[in-house]
């Protein structure tokens, strides 16, 4: 059997670096470690922190109860008032924000601040959207499919900014785009869509459309994972998103000539190695 791994599989730059922050303050921190919200979307990854005793904050009534420790900001990101509840109960913060998605949290503040409507192309539950979301202003929008765009009570006199969730599907973000271009909207449009989450989805599209079955690797909550394995599926009929070894059905690829495997960007190399091995020398 041909088994073929996609080379921009797993960690993504921002991942990486926000998994390791946040072992680098378990090493050499004295004082308690927090994360706010899981550190990435991967329950392995976030299960080990745990249980080296990082504990992860959910909400904000959490944060500002605390009199003390190290909270770290995860790599999607969080909106300004977050920021201000750290500095008001003079809370250590790491921040372990992508800078990519960094980037997109001033570009709102200075396209909102200028005076533009901000559209927030990606999935409004998102952590990383309501982020980005929390450097606008109530005007601020969120958009994820062409209906939503049918139905925008917005003036076309009014000048708009269009951003776009980080992992969001390029080809998706192009079309929503192009939406907007025909309704007259006067928009200005920055793709910032990450380059790795270009490059992961055009191979990950072109590994389907080569093998036989595809196996997508990545956490249940992982967007990016998610958009990974709607694209396999529409190049190859037999893909199968798991999370881990556990979760492959034998089955499913052993009477097939080759295999294609590709991860998101929360998913640990151990990980992707365990399932290439299995696959490689079981079938």
């Amino acid at each position: 059997m041909e088994v073929i791994v996609a080379k921009t599989a797993g960690f993504c730059f921002g991942v990486k670096r926000a998994v390791e922050q946040v072992y680098e303050q378990i090493g050499k921190a004295e004082k308690p470690v927090y994360t706010y919200g899981p550190i990435i979307h991967n329950e392995f990854v976030v299960k080990d922190l745990e249980e080296k005793g990082v504990k992860v904050l959910n909400t904000k009534e959490e944060l500002a109860a605390l009199t003390g420790g190290i909270v770290v900001i995860r790599s999607h990101g969080v909106g300004k008032e977050i920021y201000d509840l750290l500095n008001e109960h003079h809370i250590t913060v790491v921040d372990a924000t992508c800078p990519f998605v960094k980037k997109i949290h001033r570009i709102v503040e200075e396209q909102t601040r200028e005076g533009r409507r901000v559209i927030i192309i990606g999935n409004p539950d998102h952590p990383e959207v309501q982020g980005i979301r929390g450097w606008g202003n109530d005007t601020t929008l969120v958009v994820e499919n062409a209906d939503q765009i049918e139905h925008l009570s917005v003036s076309k006199e009014e000048k708009m900014c269009i951003v776009s969730q980080t992992t969001f599907n390029y080809k998706k973000f192009q079309d929503l785009v192009e939406k907007f271009e025909k309704k007259g909207y006067d928009i200005l449009v920055l793709n910032t869509i990450c380059n790795a989450t270009q490059e992961r989805q055009v191979e990950a599209e072109r590994i389907a459309s080569q093998v036989d079955a595809m196996i997508v690797i990545g956490g249940k909550n992982s967007s990016n994972t998610r958009k990974l394995y709607e694209i396999c599926q529409k190049e190859c009929k037999d893909t199968y998103y798991i999370q881990t070894l556990d979760d492959l059905n034998p089955e499913s690829v052993n009477s097939v000539r080759s295999v294609g495997i590709t991860a998101g960007a929360s998913t640990p190399k151990k990980i992707i190695e365990e399932v290439h091995t299995n696959v490689r020398i079981k079938f």
